[in-house]
Parts: C-alpha cells; sequence; structure tokens
C-alpha cells in the first residue's frame, strides 16, 4: 500500500542511549607497582529530543521509520581517559504537534512555536570510574560503577494545524475553491465528495493584517462519532482563532438547504466540543448559479436571526470574496489583540528544592515476606553496581548505610536475614532481593572494615621491606670500605 504524502498522527518507539561504564584501572609504571587509581568515567548517553521545525509540515517520516535510536557512550578507559557521550538525535516535527505517552496517554506536551522541544528519551548517565570513586578511606577501589541504561518510551504524535481561520463545511461545498480564491494556495479541487483529505494552508493578506487560513476536510452528520473524516477534521479546528462555515446553496442532495446544513454543522462542533468561544461568520457560497442566489437571499434572514454575519460568495467570479477576507482579518485582528503579548525567550533555572530535615529520598515498607525499598537514589545506585565484583557490593551497602536505610530497617523491626528487595513491582519482577545483614564487614577480601583496604594502610609490604634490607646492607658495606680506605691513607 502506498504510504500517504500527509501523515497528522504516528505512533513512535524512542530509545536514549545508554551510559557508559566506568573504567577500574590502576596506573602501573616501573618501580611503582600501585599508581593509584586511573580508571576514567563512562560518557553519557544521547537523547531523544522533538523540536519543532518551521519546513517540516507532516509526520509522514515517522510513519516510514517509527523507531529513532540515540548512540551509546563510550566506556571510560585507563590513564583517566573518560568516554565520550553519545550524540542527541533532534527530530523536527511541524508546529502544532501534541506529544502523549502511547502506554498511560498522558499528554506530555503541546509543541507549539518554532525552537520548542521535548527530551522524549532521557539517554542514561555514564558510570564512574575507580578514580572518580577514590577517597581517604577508600584509596584504591578495584571497581568501577556501570552506565545506566537510557530511556524507552513509545509516543504518540498527534499534529493539530496551527491557524488563524478554520474553513468548515459539507464536503464539497466550496472550501478548497476559497481557499484558492483567497491566497496563493491551490489544492485539489473536483467536483465529487472527499476530494480534500489533507489539511490546506494558505496566507491571506487583508489591509494591514496577515492571516492563515485551514481548508480541512470536510464534515457530515455524525463526524464527531468518527463517521467519514470526523476525527481527522475535527482535530483541525481545535488551534483556529475563528471559523467560517462555507454553505452550499447550489447542492442537489434531496433534503439539505443552508439552514438545515449550518445546523448539522453547529451540532457536530457542539458535540465535539471546546469550540463554543470561537467567533463564526457563514459564507453562502456558489451565489452565481441563479437558483442558488435565490436560496442564499431566502436563507440570508433565518440565519441572520441566529446572530451570524452572512456573506454571499462566489468563488467563480469572486463576488463577495473582499467582505469576507475583511471581515476573517477583523475577527484575526480582535483575537490578537485579546491575548497576552508573548513572554520573552529566556533561559529558566529550577534547582531541585531542598529536602526537609526529616524527609527521607526513600521509602520502606512491609510486602508480605519483604521488606521493600523504593527510591530515586537507591533504584538507581543498584542499576550502577556490578554484583560479580564484592568490593562493588561493599560500596553500594556503604552508600546505603549513608543513606540511613540500614537505621530504618531496624526502626521497623527488621531482623538479620529478612529479605529486603530494592525497586522493582509488587510481586518482586525487576528488583534485587538480598538478606538483610546490618553491620557486616565486606570488600574485596576479608581484609578489613567496610570501606577500608588495609594493604594501603601497611606501613611496608614484603617486597618493599626485603628491598630496603638489601639496600640498608649494600650501603653499611661501602661505608665500612671508605672508612678503612681513610684509615689506610692516613697512616
Amino acid at each position: 500500500m502506498a504510504i500517504p504524502s500527509f501523515v497528522d498522527q504516528v505512533t513512535l518507539h524512542t530509545f536514549g542511549g545508554n551510559g557508559g561504564h566506568g573504567c577500574a584501572s590502576v596506573h602501573r609504571e616501573k618501580f611503582k607497582p600501585l599508581g593509584g587509581p586511573d580508571g576514567g568515567n563512562g560518557g553519557h548517553g544521547g537523547s531523544v529530543i522533538l523540536r519543532v521545525d518551521p519546513d517540516v509540515t507532516t509526520l509522514v517520516d515517522y510513519h516510514r521509520q517509527s523507531y529513532r535510536r540515540a548512540t551509546s557512550g563510550q566506556p571510560g578507559r585507563g590513564d583517566h581517559q573518560n568516554g565520550s557521550n553519545g550524540e542527541d538525535i533532534v527530530l523536527g516535527v511541524p508546529d502544532g504537534t501534541v506529544v502523549s505517552d502511547a502506554d498511560t496517554g498522558e499528554r506530555l506536551a503541546d509543541l507549539t512555536g518554532p525552537g520548542a522541544e521535548l527530551v522524549v528519551a532521557q539517554g542514561g548517565r555514564g558510570g564512574l570510574g575507580n578514580a572518580a570513586l577514590a577517597s581517604s578511606a577508600r584509596k584504591a577501589p578495584g571497581f568501577a560503577l556501570l552506565g545506566e541504561d537510557g530511556l524507552e518510551r513509545t509516543v504518540t504524535l498527534e499534529l493539530k494545524v496551527v491557524a488563524d481561520v478554520g474553513l468548515v463545511g459539507y464536503p464539497s461545498a466550496g472550501k478548497s475553491s476559497l481557499i484558492a480564491a483567497i491566497s496563493a494556495a491551490r489544492p485539489k479541487i473536483a467536483d465529487y465528495p472527499f476530494t480534500t483529505l489533507i489539511p490546506n494552508l494558505g496566507v491571506v493578506v487583508a489591509g494591514e493584517t496577515t492571516f492563515t487560513v485551514a481548508d480541512v476536510p470536510g464534515l457530515i452528520e455524525g463526524a464527531s462519532e468518527g463517521r467519514g473524516l470526523g476525527f481527522d477534521f475535527l482535530r483541525h479546528v481545535e488551534r483556529c482563532a475563528a471559523l467560517v462555515n462555507v454553505v452550499d446553496c447550489a447542492t442537489f442532495e434531496p433534503g439539505r438547504d443552508p439552514v438545515t446544513d449550518l445546523a448539522v454543522i453547529e451540532a457536530e462542533l457542539t458535540a465535539h466540543g471546546g469550540l463554543e468561544d470561537r467567533p463564526r461568520l457563514v459564507a453562502l457560497n456558489k451565489v452565481d448559479v441563479p437558483d442558488a442566489a435565490e436560496l442564499a437571499e431566502i436563507a440570508r434572514a433565518d440565519i441572520e436571526a441566529q446572530g451570524y454575519r452572512v456573506f454571499a460568495i462566489s468563488t467563480k467570479t469572486g463576488e463577495g470574496l473582499r467582505q469576507l477576507t475583511y471581515a476573517m482579518a477583523d475577527l484575526v485582528a480582535q483575537r490578537r489583540a485579546a491575548l497576552p503579548p508573548p513572554a520573552p525567550a529566556r533561559i529558566v533555572l529550577r534547582p531541585e528544592p531542598v529536602r526537609g530535615g526529616h524527609a527521607k529520598p526513600f521509602t520502606v515498607t512491609r510486602e508480605g515476606d519483604l521488606w521493600r525499598v523504593r527510591g530515586d537514589k537507591p533504584e538507581r545506585w543498584v542499576r550502577q553496581t556490578d554484583f560479580g565484583n564484592p568490593e562493588a557490593v561493599g560500596y553500594l551497602a556503604d552508600r546505603f548505610n549513608r543513606l540511613g536505610i540500614e537505621d530504618r530497617l531496624l526502626e521497623l523491626g527488621a531482623r538479620a536475614g529478612d529479605g529486603v528487595a530494592i525497586g522493582g513491582t509488587a510481586d518482586g519482577s525487576g528488583a534485587v532481593v538480598f538478606d538483610f545483614a546490618p553491620q557486616v564487614d565486606v570488600g574485596a577480601e576479608i581484609l578489613s572494615r567496610r570501606g577500608e583496604d588495609v594493604r594501603l594502610e601497611e606501613p611496608q609490604r614484603p617486597a618493599v621491606a626485603r628491598r630496603r634490607e638489601l639496600d640498608r646492607e649494600y650501603h653499611a658495606a661501602r661505608e665500612a670500605e671508605e672508612h678503612e680506605s681513610r684509615g689506610a691513607r692516613g697512616r
């Protein structure tokens, strides 16, 4: 099946890049077997960003290719070499794109205005190398932190055309002919229903006012319930500042007349909702046909009695078009004058709020036989830990202890051997579960207290002691020889 050139709703699968792992490395140099940790940090993963591009008018690119993945960060290396960051992917979208989460339906952003952007899939942070993890208590970490996975998110992109005036009406009422007559737009025009399948935009100049007009797919009875192109049509009039009801006065379909057609259109707009505050104009089209001109004059009084301004027009001869365009311009100018002035673009920094003295960055709850610990920090720390490295596990235990998790578990009555789950769901999936063992000495080897390495606290290693003893014997022998030589010269 052929892919259409205009697409206004797509499902997009986005993947942020993974963060690079940190490096666990020790500087090696001749005669310096333990030169200190020099492992670099991993690079951050790239993000997927949606940005409004004025040159993009359709979502067809994401209909063709609906999976977009940012590059991952590179791992760190020895000699303090940090990994490079992954590159962001910037996806251009049309002005007026609404972004929603495909799983929950939550609206994430309404992107309007050139340059508006949304980070839809954040890249993962890179892990720290052992050089960054070194401290006075842990001078030579034998581990590094893992990089975090990038965010995976499926979103729905929905385009709502941004126009000042929307043309609404039955199929073949002459909306496409009207926009072609008052602007430079050249939409497809034919004498059969639903000729217009995609919105068309035209720029109209009336006096000192320049505005855009949208010609959208035709409306039929039941469109608010999805009949015909109802949803596709109604989506694109939600942003219009004013609406023009284009009524066909020359239709040959039985049971139709201008007053009835207008009532059907207004009923569908009311059923859709959210359009009650839009000012309306009524254009009685095709008055170049003799019978249509008479019908327009008969219907004018009834329509004006409902409070509408009525214009009899002909897109073929140009009759009434000038008066109609100036009336549109007046409505647009009034709407623009009523809007508040746009706020100047500026960079806003929003630091995280300072937590209160008793606030905890985690929660501990009892769920059956498990103690469940939740919180951004502990769950992130678990993702960064290499559980195949005992020293890394000891470092994680240190962090939990400093955060106060062990103390909180003891306050709630946890005992040694109880199961503790970090993160995950209620059934335990996706969580890290371990036995509670407070104040357990851990490390790369059972050599020291948690967080320390006694090998670095020893005054001398055996090899160093032997080498220094040999040095002392050598220098003592040299001094003895020199002393005997001086005594012999003195005699």
